[in-house]
């Protein structure tokens, strides 16, 4: 009876009554079967109407609130609600789920849809950002993911007329989305006049670009694009939740019941209104309609399905009913018949029959129904109330009978007594009362007592007593029917219950889990007969225990389904069936009981079941074993599931302590201390001594070639085992913890410890990494493995949830992830024979997994009565692929069939930690140390192999086994040998007679302190806390000899001679050993804590220094055994000791960081200053503080330590070991902080200790935790390593340019736009309030009758050169026509040749696209901001393809095609700030982008599906460019501010190697310094150059500087470019002291000879910043902005483009009788254009910047005002400007000038808040006029009335003053004013502009504006980079406009032509003049 096991009866699912309805939507379809689907709570269901009967999709854990169906009509998407919910789309017709999408969305997904060809699903979540997110719902990718919108998003959907578009709707929005990449673009819906702006709840569409939408107020509106085009009004009464598509057309549903049936063209066809049908309610509301074919199916709110025949359409089918909102409580089932009651707080109560499972009957009551109860004779039914009162109802018909109230809160729980004469009725006041049903329902007693409400009542038998639950977890018995509390034990004991319904008392215990709450399980009910407890909870799960479940833990199998809390349990009258009810999904669950897993004839459909990962299932571990007894448990076993690899610090931390620095250094200010040199020797790792066995299984493998491979520390070691050599992977960072080989044997897969750890995919022979996978797992990959085809890879997580993760290796992308298990997993393994099958192994479980599309689905292996569950340690696959063999903690070999254990057999004496499969047959191995090889069946052992010593091959004295037996972790068969690995880090090869070879050794677990080299000879001893000291042989690499000690070891020193050795042990003991035979010698022991160091005196070594962590060093003489001196005073632990040569001076550090000095042998305290220190001669130097190795701590070196240090035997060069496994060199002495120095990886975390051998030809290093002992060979010059910056990073970049300075020193952030360009105060004029000056522009201005003058002068245009009249143009319209401009001032190579010859380049936010037969430009316009950086896509597969980066907050980059300027790709998401760089790879297909943010970010990206592949974002310094290698799809080279970097795509990593000087290119590489690299070119095998800072080309081969190219330019070298065609290489510059201007150099592949081209005196000071080459001819760039061509045969120079250079363009000004403008720049220039031929026709620089211009009325003098307050009139000559007259009155700029109509006087607008006039007529010299005074601050603009009398002054503060001219006399009466007609109008103030003022301004200003000559119309530029147009005037605030966009920051000027055909704008940053074609 005690038994605690699950026992053996099953339930299954066989009905849900109901359809959710609420707060649903679109969630009821025909299949392609003509079957139904929807769902209720957490159910997929299919529904077959005609054999009425339900198929059941239980893949969600929570409810299901969206569905959507693929166009196929077989699959469906369905979303969930839930913290981290999830997306599945499955089959109808195998309720398999086909693929899992997580991570997308918070809380719920609201909405699901596919797009037309069913590849794509779009889904929207319920978080307050809206996610939508698109997703290859099949790889379970996401594509784009974006905010949807602020305000809850109802639906969202594909068009499927139009490829990547969707649409998204809510409250008060519609969105229209082009999918673009991995972007989302949206564009709002413009709602405009014919609807109103309302909540749109649904969507459907049509062809043509129609959108169909349902609104909140019954209207369905119609879009064409993503404009409001027509309304159909009143389509329903009230809201329109579903519109259905359909071939026939569209059926849509509204709130008001109504159904409407429209055609394609939206005519309506029918009204089907089912409130008035017979099954119709008033109130019923539509929720989902779907259309086929003459049967439309129709979804309710009140969870109603009804099914429409067309013909037939007054009579609609009733197929499903359920319970409406409101939780489900009540349930009862009738005590003879297959029939049950239930209540819900919908007020209504229902009658089911269980076999027809259909509403038999329903009834409305007054208040919402908490309990029920079916008399005994089936005659009543007792109803309990939320407000305490409960019903009568008669069974037959439902009818009402009596209503009792005696409480005031809820019934929640009423029973009728077996003899049928009593009921028990509990409230939540705590009572219970007792009625007499023969009484007609007297009451007849009280049960009084409990302390909380009533929860649950049972009856005994004899109807005598009650027992009561209460909420409160009290357990009462009361007599009947009096009502008193028995508290007699015996009588307790002695009742018999008739029914057991209670969750408290002792045959229930073992329902409750440890610390659960008394109302977690909130009903149970108990089948006696069958001994069996079903349970609901608050966790939606259905449970079935054995009854009585009397102890704690008890096992169960558990059911999902519900997806909230499980109201109410109970067993049918027969107990073969169980109905259970849920709360907040108000759904009613039938349930089919198989008593002792009997199945019925039905049950073959179970199979479909057993697929779902929630069908059958448990909570706890050992439920589904029917045995109960667990073996011992296994202490190497429970060790190792406890390790969890967590660390204090990860090496990772190293870069985050390194970022901290330089940024506190960047707070503080630089440090001028010059830093130490880094040595010029370098070392190799050469060799490693051990193998990671104690806690790694399956992890030593074969070769193709017969090599070995394993790992140790963060090494993955390739063995040679014919000359006993190794190669090393170093590209981990941590431990590594699991290996696997690829199928092909030639490439491995390690997985590492580390905080987000990596796994990395190499290549055994050249040990060059494949792939890099990271970002999915947390502390450690403790599992990995290679599906049978080698295209996937699995990988198991040591975080809480052991997640696996499934990965497309090559391309670093996650494919499908999955929580493991609770408890960690120790294995995985792919099914051989299917690719998307694996199967988890661990502590105490068996997992089978499949992988579908993002997630997988999960079956726990069923033990049955066959075996014991156990620890799980290992696993295998059998011959077929339902076949698989698990080795257990136990000893056994689990045989599985499908996920069912059908044998166990006895395998080892002990765990079976590795098993094999073989061509014939299965090896295994276990800690016994035996190796068995059994049988094809695995039934029957063959043969066993003791690993033992006596085995050991002979002949060979390097062959120690250091146990006999050793537990056998790793076990392979190859080469016809078996390979092992063991607990004891041992590799051994054995051969078929069972002959063992050792390959290679070493320390055991536990951390390796203690290492000690020979003073004569290459031999190193080690000694660890694996308790053993060992001899290594570094010559031979082998182990020479071992010797077990008592006690762990922590360290070790050899005597001078070289004959003993000293052991410091942890218990405070040391012992001197004989160096040969390892034998006792002399032992002491006078300390109780650890000796850290040991170590002889030099000479004779007559004494022996031992430092303790009891803080003393003991002196002790070694020839009379004798303690001789005690060195005390240190306040910590000793760390270090070390002897002078003399031996008479020992020097001490300490933990506290104390550096002492003590003389021997007494001991006596010195003091020793730093001066004396540096001239003493130390026997050895292993001391890591003072002044001689300050430099050697690292950055916040009070977290981490600098562990050991060892200086060679010359003293030059000082190797450290740290904390964070980087060993060390440094030149000695190391003075000053931080110094340079080389670093070496491989150990994984602290490195313990360093020692040089004799002769510093090796260097040998100790791991901690990692056990390795690792040899490195001293390389001398030729050995550099991969250090960090140390070797490059230099303070002094050996020279100074300021082009390059300036470039480095850009603000960006200052630079994105919608930012002020002025500093300006007041109020702005849509803010200010109405009618602020008083003007009625709507009253006639003069008298009735008679017009008011005009307020600004039309303008005929110019005659035609035939002298006939022009037409006037009314600008209604404009289009981008050509762009004056080129951004060379901060770029570089953005200046390319297209296929055709054509040229493409980049200005402000526009790519340009020039035509170079005739001069004509187009434009790609969907930046919106400056572009930084351009590259044209080199794959012929790809031509025409551009990628452009631009600024921003939202940085991205933007692929297009240069003839249609279609936007193919759009990337973003990573980048902040800005992109400065992008470049394609050679296939085309990749894009690689530079940040500039503050971690400077490099990424990859798959242009074509907005991908991005990897990313990296941990450089220091600003990256200024970089380029894919043009041969290579996975390699590239970045350079910048003191850098150059060689990377590598790997998978889903960017792995970086910094350029390295080696000794081939100088005799002293320190001479070199790393300077700013600007540049870079491609030569054939591997061959890079770098264009320096100094006008040198370094040539790099690999990562290794091979030579320089000196002085290839006397000034930087900005661009190189390489010819792919021919391979050679253009160069160019800043050539300072050039004589024919600057040069091009054109160079041979090698970059040896060049010949180089001048671009003349013209362009004698240009700064060239792109070349590029195309058939014959050069392409130039210059910083400047001109863009020229030059012929490579004779170098003629035609200039193509010309432009500002940079600085702000403010000055703009139109010729009055010509298409001219002229310009004025902060580049100090003045240019002028001729607008019809778009060229530049002089350009004249003035000495100081420029801030405005204007023409005089005739046109041939031009008024330049600057920025020091200085004006020039300036006349154009033939080929110049002529400066007649300049004046210079103010002393701030000058912001705007006008010329008075008449031409006599010049008004000037300056910073000083003054506009002076100036005489400008006959014969006049400049003479100042007047000025105005009062202005309140800043002119911007002036305007002239046509008399010339009145001048009006627009300033900073938003005020616009009338003045006379040129009196300077303040105009302030209003009528005056308003009779003023104005000659010009450029104001952006007054109230007839005040509706060109945006609504978003706040931050921003609109900065200038010009009305045409026609008066019609008004164009205004503003700090939004747009150019608008309106009508004038323009009185209404927010005006209607259009909007043109191309400038990408702040538009400062606009001025039509003289015939309004052009507008011209000026940029501001953007230094660009536009130029629109008027329409």
């Amino acid at each position: 009876m005690a038994d605690k096991t699950a026992p053996k009866s099953q339930l299954r699912l066989e009905w849900v009554y109901g359809y959710r309805g609420h707060q649903c939507r679109n969630n009821l379809y025909y299949t392609g079967n003509k079957e139904i689907v929807y769902f209720v709570a957490g159910v997929g269901i299919v529904y077959n109407f005609k054999e009425h009967k339900q198929r059941f999709f239980l893949g969600h854990n929570d409810d299901i609130i969206s569905l959507a169906l693929h166009p196929e009509k077989r699959l469906v998407a369905s979303g969930q609600v839930g913290n981290d919910p999830y997306i599945c789309v499955w089959d109808t017709v195998t309720t398999r789920a086909i693929s899992i999408l997580k991570d997308s969305n918070k809380r719920g997904i609201a909405g699901v849809a596919f797009n037309g060809n069913g590849s794509l699903l779009v889904s929207v979540g319920l978080e307050d950002t809206h996610q939508i997110v698109v997703w290859d719902w099949a790889k379970g990718k996401i594509l784009a993911s974006i905010p949807g919108h602020s305000e809850r998003v109802f639906d969202v959907q594909f068009n499927p007329f139009v490829n990547n578009q969707l649409v998204s709707c809510g409250v008060k929005h519609i969105n229209f989305w082009s999918l673009c990449g991995n972007s989302l673009m949206a564009k709002k819906g413009i709602f405009g006049k014919i609807g109103e702006i309302q909540t749109v709840l649904c969507l459907a569409f049509a062809p043509d670009g129609i959108t169909y939408s349902g609104t909140l107020s019954g209207d369905i509106y119609k879009w064409q694009e993503h404009e409001l085009v027509h309304n159909y009004q009143n389509a329903h009464r009230s809201a329109i939740f579903t519109i259905y598509q359909c071939n026939d057309g569209y059926a849509s549903g509204s709130r008001d019941g109504i159904v409407r049936l429209w055609d394609p063209d939206f005519k309506s066809i029918a009204k089907l209104d089912l409130t008035q049908t017979s099954n119709g309610y008033p109130d019923l509301s539509i929720r989902s309609v779907c259309w086929h074919g003459d049967k439309i199916l129709v979804g309710t709110r009140d969870s109603e399905i009804f099914e429409i025949v067309v013909r037939d359409r007054d009579k609609p089918k009733l197929l499903m009913q359920g319970h409406a909102e409101g939780e489900l409580w009540a349930l009862a089932v009738h005590p003879k018949k297959s029939f049950f009651v239930t209540g819900s707080d919908d007020c209504t109560v229902r009658l089911w029959s269980l076999n027809d499972n259909q509403l038999l009957a329903k009834v409305a009551v007054p208040q919402p129904v908490r309990s029920a109860a079916i008399s005994t004779d089936a005659t009543h039914i007792a109803v309990g109330l939320q407000d305490g009162s409960f019903l009568i109802l008669k069974a037959r018909d439902l009818s009402e009978i009596l209503a009792v109230k005696d409480r005031k809160e809820a019934i929640h729980e009423i029973k009728y007594s077996p003899c049928g004469t009593l009921l028990a009725v509990g409230s939540n006041d705590g009572i219970v009362d007792i009625y007499a049903v023969s009484q007609r329902y007297k009451h007849a007693g009280q049960c009084s007592g409990s302390t909380s409400f009533i929860t649950h009542v049972d009856w005994s038998e004899d109807s005598k007593h009650i027992q009561v639950n209460s909420g409160v977890g009290e357990r009462l018995f009361f007599r009947m029917p009096t009502g008193k509390q028995v508290t007699s034990k015996e009588e307790m004991e002695a009742i018999h219950w008739v029914s057991w319904t209670s969750t408290l008392g002792p045959e229930v215990n073992g329902i409750w889990a440890k610390y659960s709450d008394t109302n977690d399980i909130n009903a149970v009910d108990t089948s006696y007969t069958n001994q069996v407890l079903v349970s609901g909870d608050d966790y939606g799960l259905v449970k079935l225990y054995r009854f009585p479940c009397v102890k704690k833990g008890a096992k169960f199998k558990k059911y999902v389904g519900h997806s909230a809390h499980v109201t109410n349990v109970r067993f049918s009258h027969d107990k073969s069936h169980v109905i259970t009810v849920g709360g907040a999904d108000h759904a009613i669950f039938q349930w089919r009981f198989l008593p002792d897993g009997a199945a019925t004839p039905r049950d073959q459909d179970d199979d479909i079941y057993d697929h779902q990962s929630g069908f059958v299932d448990s909570d706890s571990e050992e439920s589904d074993s029917d045995i109960s007894d667990v073996d011992a448990m296994d202490s190497d076993v429970e060790v190792e599931k406890q390790q969890t690899y967590e660390r204090t610090f990860y090496r990772e931390d190293a870069i985050a302590l390194k970022r901290q620095h330089r940024q506190e250094k960047n707070v503080h200010g630089k440090n001028t201390d010059k830093r130490a040199v880094a040595p010029t020797f370098g070392l190799d790792l050469h060799y490693s001594f051990g193998y990671r066995g104690y806690d790694c299984h399956n992890n030593v493998f074969y070769t193709s070639k017969g090599e070995v491979v394993y790992h140790i520390a963060a090494l993955g070691v390739v063995y040679n085992r014919d000359d006993n050599t190794q190669r090393f992977y170093q590209g981990h960072t941590d431990d590594i913890l699991s290996l696997c080989m690829h199928p092909t044997k030639d490439i491995a897969v390690t997985g590492q410890v580390g905080r987000d750890p990596t796994i990395h995919i190499w290549d055994a022979a050249s040990c060059q990494v494949l792939s890099v996978l990271k970002g999915q797992h947390a502390r450690g990959v403790c599992a990995v493995d290679f599906s049978d085809d080698g295209k996937k890879l699995a990988s198991v997580g040591l975080d809480d949830n052991h997640t696996i993760v499934v990965w497309d290796w090559k391309k670093g992308e996650k494919i499908a992830t999955s929580r493991g298990h609770k408890d960690k997993i120790f294995g995985i393994k792919w099914n051989p024979h299917s690719h998307d099958q694996v199967v988890t192994v661990g502590v105490k479980h068996i997992k089978f997994w499949t992988q579908t599309g993002g997630g997988f689905t999960s079956k726990r292996g069923t033990f049955g009565q066959v075996g014991k569950l156990d620890t799980m340690l290992c696993i295998t696959y059998g011959k077929t692929a339902d076949t698989c063999f698990s080795g257990a903690a136990n000893g056994k070999i689990y045989h599985w069939q499908g996920t069912s254990l059908v044998q166990t057999v006895k395998g080892h004496e002990g765990p079976v930690l590795a098993m094999c499969t073989l061509e014939k047959g299965f090896i295994t191995g276990g800690k016994d140390g035996v190796v068995a090889l059994w049988d094809d069946a695995f039934k029957k052992c063959i043969k066993n192999y003791k690993v033992t010593r006596s085995a050991l091959a002979q002949g060979n004295y390097t062959s120690l086994l250091f146990d006999d037996q050793p537990p056998i972790r790793s076990i392979v068969l190859g080469h016809s040998k078996i390979l092992l690995g063991t607990k004891c880090s041992e590799v051994l090869e054995m051969d078929k007679g069972g002959t063992i070879k050792v390959l290679v050794q070493g320390h055991c677990e536990g951390e390796l302190w203690g290492l000690a080299t020979h003073p004569s000879e290459y031999i190193c001893c080690t000694v660890g806390d694996d308790r053993s000291v060992r001899i290594w042989d570094l010559t031979n690499r082998r182990l020479k000899n071992f010797r077990k000690l008592k006690k762990p070891g922590r360290c070790a020193s050899y005597s001078p001679d070289g004959r003993a050795i000293a052991i410091g042990f942890k218990d405070g003991s040391c012992c001197v050993l004989d160096a040969s035979s390892l034998d006792d010698m002399v032992e002491f022991h006078h300390r109780k804590e650890e000796i850290s160091d040991i170590r002889f005196s030099p000479g004779q070594g007559k004494y022996l220094a031992v430092g303790s962590h009891d803080n003393f060093v003991d002196i002790y003489n070694v020839l009379n055994s004798k303690r001789v001196g005690i060195c005390k005073g240190a306040s910590s632990y000793i760390t270090h000791v070390d002897w002078d040569k003399r031996g008479k001076l020992l020097h001490v550090n300490t933990g506290a960081k104390e550096e002492l000095f003590f003389e021997a042998p007494r001991g006596h305290r010195q003091t020793i200053r730093s001066a004396e220190l540096e001239k003493m001669d130390w026997n050895n130097w292993t001391c890591v503080l003072g002044s001689l190795c300050e430099g050697i701590w690292p950055h916040k070196s009070d977290v981490t330590d600098v562990n050991a240090s060892h200086m060679t035997s010359k003293g030059k060069i000082l190797a450290t070991g740290d904390d964070f496994g980087f060993v060390k060199l440094f030149s000695f002495p190391v003075k000053g902080k931080f110094a340079k120095f080389k670093k070496y990886v491989g150990h994984s975390a602290h490195v313990t200790n360093v020692r040089w051998t004799h002769d510093n030809k090796y260097l040998i290093s100790t791991g901690g935790a990692d056990t390795s002992v690792m040899v490195w060979a001293n390389k001398g010059r030729t050995g550099y390593g991969e250090s960090d910056d140390s070797d490059t990073d230099s303070e002094e970049e050996g020279g100074y340019d300021s082009d390059v300075q300036r470039e480095k020193n850009i603000d960006y952030d200052s630079k994105t736009y919608a930012n002020s360009i002025r500093r300006t105060e007041g109020t702005k004029p849509h803010m200010k309030a109405d009618n602020q000056e008083g003007i009625d522009l709507n009253r006639p201005q003069v008298s009735r009758g008679v017009a008011g003058p005009p307020k600004v002068q039309k303008r005929d245009p110019p005659q035609l050169a035939s002298g006939k009249k022009r037409k006037p143009l009314y600008v209604q319209d404009m289009r981008l026509d050509h762009i004056f401009g080129y951004r060379g001032f901060d770029t570089r190579n953005n200046l390319h040749y297209l296929p055709n010859g054509n040229i493409v380049y980049h200005a402000a936010g526009a790519g340009i696209v020039r035509d170079m037969a005739n001069g004509t430009q187009s434009f790609y316009l969907e930046h919106t901001d400056d572009i930084l950086c351009l590259s044209v896509n080199q794959n012929p597969k790809f031509e025409n393809i551009i990628v452009t980066g631009q600024l921003g907050k939202a940085a991205m980059a933007h692929v297009w095609h240069a003839t249609s300027k279609e936007t193919l790709s759009i990337l973003r998401g990573f980048h902040k700030g800005g992109v400065c760089a992008v470049n394609f790879s050679s296939s085309g297909k990749l894009v690689l982008t530079v940040g500039i943010d503050d971690n400077h970010s490099v990424a990859v990206w798959q242009w074509q599906d907005g991908t991005r592949i990897a990313t990296s974002h941990d450089h220091n310094e600003r990256i200024l460019y970089a380029q894919f290698r043009p041969d290579s799809n996975a390699h590239f080279v970045t350079v910048g501010v003191k850098h150059v970097k060689f990377w590598t795509v790997a998978g889903g990593a960017l792995l970086g190697k910094r350029g390295v000087f080696s000794q081939a290119v100088s005799e002293d590489p320190s001479s070199l310094k790393m300077q700013t690299m600007l540049s870079i070119a491609f030569a054939p095998n591997n061959v890079t150059y770098t264009g320096a800072m100094s006008g040198n080309v370094y040539v790099w081969s690999g990562n290794q500087l091979a030579r320089v190219v000196s002085k290839a330019h006397t000034g930087p070298v900005f661009t190189l470019y390489t010819t792919q065609k021919d391979g050679l290489i253009l160069s160019a510059g800043k050539d300072k002291f050039a004589k024919e201007g600057a040069n091009v150099k054109l160079w041979d592949i090698e970059m040896k000879r060049c010949k180089t081209y001048g671009l003349g005196k013209e362009f004698s000071r240009s700064i060239i910043r792109a070349v590029n080459r195309h058939k014959g001819k050069l392409l130039i760039g210059t910083q400047e902005g001109d863009i020229l061509e030059m012929a490579e045969k004779g170098g003629v120079v035609q200039i193509v483009a010309q432009s500002h250079a940079e600085g702000e363009i403010w000055g703009l000004a139109t010729h009055p009788q010509l298409s001219f403008c002229v310009s004025a720049s902060e580049d100090q220039t003045v240019c002028l254009w001729d607008i019809s031929k778009q060229i530049l026709i002089m350009k004249v620089s003035v000495g100081q910047p420029a801030r405005s211009a204007c023409f005089n009325p005739s046109g041939d003098i031009i008024a330049v005002g600057l920025k020091n307050g200085e004006f020039l009139l300036l006349k154009p000559t033939q080929d110049s400007f002529k400066i007649i007259g300049r004046k210079r009155d103010r002393h701030k700029s000058i912001n705007d000038l006008k010329f008075s109509p008449d031409g006599r006087c010049l008004a000037i607008g300056s910073d000083d808040n003054c506009v002076d006039f100036y005489d400008t007529g006959p014969g006049s010299s400049l003479a100042r006029l007047g000025y105005c005074k009062g202005i309140p601050n800043f002119v911007t603009q002036l305007d002239w009335s046509i008399d010339n009398k009145y001048i009006q002054i627009s300033t900073g503060s938003y005020e616009r003053l009338i003045f006379s001219a040129p009196s300077g006399i303040q105009i302030t009466d209003k009528k005056k004013i308003n009779s003023i007609t104005w000659d010009t109008w450029t104001s952006v103030l007054g109230d007839e502009v005040v509706g060109v003022w945006p609504r978003n301004a706040d931050n921003a200003d609109v900065n200038c504006a010009c009305v045409t000559n026609t008066c019609e119309a008004i164009a205004t530029g503003d700090d939004f980079g747009l150019v608008k147009l309106f009508k004038f005037p323009s009185t209404e605030k927010h005006a209607k406009f259009k909007s043109f966009v191309g400038h990408s920051a702040h538009v400062t000027n606009v001025k039509f032509t003289c015939d309004d055909r052009y507008l011209i704008s000026a940029g501001g940053d953007d230094c660009c003049i536009f130029v629109w074609k008027c329409q």
